[in-house]
């Protein structure tokens, strides 16, 4: 008891910690984690590009693109999942169209990270990158996951629907 009720799946395994150099906050291992365990299932509200439009920014830029055209965002604020944060170096990805899986082993204390070209193909959250990785992009936008390079290096972890453009290309 003494949990915050919130619409989405977080692996207890995980917290919510203060991360100004990414804006606010991001979500971290208290424990280790293990290739391929479940990292979060994403809840909220399905919503239309043209509705997401009219949502407040904050709104928006924490949601998450499930289908053509097609978002879900929110039902609270501040809900501990939609703070996980960008990286060109990511150790989870996409797992369906609203869950996240580790890409790998992720150690205590290591931020929880997915690139959002694994889900994202509108502009709705276009922004400058600072992940410091040695691959950062600089500039995330909603075609990155047109980049064979991502293709390759995201096989099996991006969204359905942008599988199933990827495949058609």
């Amino acid at each position: 008891m003494g949990h915050k009720s919130t619409p989405s799946y977080l692996s207890p395994k995980l917290e919510l910690r203060a991360c100004p150099q990414k804006g606010g906050h991001g979500v971290f291992a208290k424990q280790a984690l293990a290739a391929g365990e479940l990292i979060t299932v994403w809840g909220g509200e399905i919503v239309t590009a043209e509705e997401l439009a009219l949502l407040p920014l904050e709104r928006q830029t924490h949601g998450i693109q499930v289908e053509e055209n097609i978002y879900m965002v929110s039902l609270v604020d501040d809900d501990p999942s939609d703070f996980v944060n960008h990286s060109c170096d990511p150790n989870s990805g996409m797992s369906g169209q609203i869950a996240l899986v580790a890409l790998r082993d992720i150690a205590v204390d290591e931020e929880i990270c997915f690139d959002y070209a694994m889900s994202d193909s509108s502009d709705y959250d276009e922004f400058e990158c600072a992940c410091g990785s040695p691959n950062c992009r600089k500039k995330i936008t909603g075609n990155d996951w047109k980049k064979p390079e991502l293709q390759k290096r995201y096989q099996g972890y991006f969204s359905p629907y942008l599988q199933h453009r990827i495949d058609r290309s």
